[in-house]
């Protein structure tokens, strides 16, 4: 059988967010997740429930970006892993 990239969808609670797909990506999304179903023996209810851990899964597996997240200099605030605003010091931004 097929390896996929992708194990069993893992239910979460979810969090809102608003996406326009292409028709044809749609398209794959659905065959991906026929595919997922024959492969794991649990239908996929909702392919777009795909779209979460296929964005984890090509993020973790990204060497580059792993390489640009380890090469930040440690006291340096970057914006990959946080949408916090920068930490202020004696009340005034750094």
């Amino acid at each position: 059988m097929t390896k996929l990239k992708l194990g069993p969808i893992e239910d979460d609670r979810p969090v809102k967010a608003t996406v326009e797909l292409p028709a044809s990506l749609h398209r794959d999304l659905v065959a991906y997740a026929e595919a997922l179903g024959r492969h794991t023996g649990q239908p996929v209810s909702d392919p777009l429930k795909l779209i979460v851990p296929m964005l984890q899964r090509f993020i973790a597996t990204d060497r580059g970006f792993a390489k640009a997240r380890n090469a930040r200099p440690a006291s340096s605030t970057t914006h990959f892993m946080s949408t916090r605003a920068p930490a202020k010091e004696n009340g005034q931004d750094q």
